[in-house]
């Protein structure tokens, strides 16, 4: 199946073979979804809402070379599908609590062709407090991905104060938190920078993106784990969105 715009993408960004094709299953797949947790369906649209918008994240190198990726609150799938489908050789986990959601983002996945992504209903935070494996022996998987993400992303979440809380304690050394934003905000900035020197991240720069023409007000912060998370963090479900860090 071929598609034009989806072509131009992946030659933009450099995708595999196949890319292109696997981006058009999942516009494809995401039209006719029953029950889209998501109002931008139609492939006009979710060319750019979704696929561009998601794709713009491998501007940032550390993204593109990470062997497992979380990507948190997913909603509909992006942008850790399109990532899944970029990056095949990456393992993308989709951090989304709504089951429903879960479910839905496992069929697009499943017709996009991504042997590389699963969905996980489990909050956030919930994934990051315990070590990873130390869910108990009789768990046929570890019950927590605490420090063993590359990378984490976050695509229209929550403020930034708030994501360094949800993505330090996954993070590997290291690793980055790659957070698409629209327009910036010193008063947002700030409370997030304080935030982060609290779980161990620090910003490492805010790129301007334009991902479709008609792109405004767009930005990927990029933050670094450059230290350890204290074992207190993330707090208990909500409490960082209720009371921020910074």
């Amino acid at each position: 199946m071929k598609h034009p715009a989806l072509e131009r993408l992946a030659e933009r960004h450099s995708l595999p073979a196949g890319a292109a094709e696997g981006l058009a299953r999942l516009l494809a797949a995401l039209e006719a979804e029953p029950s889209p947790p998501t109002t931008v369906t139609l492939p006009s649209e979710a060319i750019d809402s979704h696929i561009a918008d998601s794709l713009s994240g491998l501007d940032v190198p550390d993204l593109r070379v990470a062997e497992r990726i979380a990507d948190l609150g997913s909603g509909a799938g992006f942008p850790g599908l399109p990532l899944a489908v970029a990056l095949p050789r990456a393992q993308v986990d989709l951090i989304e609590s709504t089951r429903s959601k879960c479910e839905v983002i496992e069929r697009l996945a499943e017709a996009a062709g991504t042997s590389n992504a699963r969905a996980l209903p489990v909050r956030a935070e919930d994934w990051g407090r315990a070590p990873a494996g130390d869910g108990g022996a009789a768990e046929p998987e570890p019950s927590s991905g605490r420090g063993t993400y590359q990378a984490v992303t976050a695509r229209a979440l929550a403020a930034a104060a708030v994501l360094v809380e949800y993505a330090a304690p996954l993070l590997a050394q290291d690793g980055v938190l790659v957070a698409w934003k629209g327009a910036r905000s010193a008063e947002e900035e700030r409370a997030a920078a304080a935030a982060a020197a609290e779980v161990g991240l620090a910003l490492e720069g805010v790129r301007r993106v334009v991902p479709f023409p008609d792109a405004r007000e767009r930005h990927v912060h990029v933050y670094r784990k450059v230290g350890p998370t204290p074992e207190r963090y993330p707090r208990r479900a909500g409490m960082a969105a209720k009371k921020p860090l910074g």
